[in-house]
């Protein structure tokens, strides 16, 4: 029996089968990561309470719901966006420190990483960096992990430094702790002052940051310190 086409009752066309068949449902790791990829230029651009599902989703080329359906909520995105970014930062610094050489190399080597983060991928660093800290307290720890994570690296970093010094003068961790919170609090100021001032490649600004920082600590460790000299009269 066939129908009025001719067809056998249930025949599909080839075009119409073939089309079928090549529609593949895109993993749901893949769609997320897609979807975090957009969230990132839409909060970077506009900012958390500016930005909206409904612009995320048409960039993304699917509907509103699907995107609460795999994130949840707009905070649970943001969430998504920050946790996943800071990954990537605090493992490209920790994967540069871990190239081998002395302390002060490879401090270098992860300052390099961490400001060519901030270079190359600038979307990212403006919502880890501007945007996380005037939100919830989620967001606000789940950036302090990450830095907490970069902290312990110099720190370590710091420590073995003053060790291979032989210094004159011993620094206990305390110091190395105080040291590291220096340099990445320079660090992080120093990603506006690169913005002012663009051109400045990351090896560049790294290899500044190095001279202030662990030159002027060497000569604590020789003994060397600065106090105010006394008022007269």
């Amino acid at each position: 029996m066939s129908d009025e086409t001719g067809k056998p009752p249930g025949h599909k066309g080839r075009k119409e089968a073939s089309g079928q068949k090549g529609r593949r449902r895109v993993p749901r790791e893949v769609r997320e990561q897609q979807i975090i990829d957009v969230a990132i230029q839409v909060f970077a651009k506009r900012g958390y309470h500016a930005a909206s599902v409904d612009e995320i989703a048409e960039l993304a080329g699917i509907s509103k719901p699907m995107v609460y359906l795999y994130l949840d909520s707009k905070e649970g995105l943001f969430l998504a966006c920050l946790r996943r970014e800071a990954d990537r930062l605090v493992e490209a610094f920790q994967g540069a420190a871990s190239q081998g050489g002395t302390p002060e190399l490879q401090l270098h080597a992860a300052l390099v990483a961490f400001f060519r983060f901030v270079a190359e991928s600038r979307d990212s660093w403006v919502v880890l960096h501007r945007q996380a800290s005037e939100l919830s307290e989620a967001i606000a720890a789940a950036v302090a992990e990450a830095r907490r994570a970069v902290m312990a690296q110099v720190a370590g970093l710091v420590r073995h430094g003053i060790a291979e010094a032989g210094p004159k003068v011993q620094l206990g961790d305390g110091e190395a702790d105080f040291v590291a919170h220096a340099l990445v609090g320079a660090a992080d100021t120093l990603t506006d002052w690169m913005d002012r001032n663009p051109g400045q490649s990351p090896e560049a600004v790294a290899l500044r940051l190095m001279n202030m920082v662990w030159v002027g600590m060497s000569h604590v460790l020789e003994g060397e310190t600065w106090t105010p000299a006394p008022r007269s009269g």
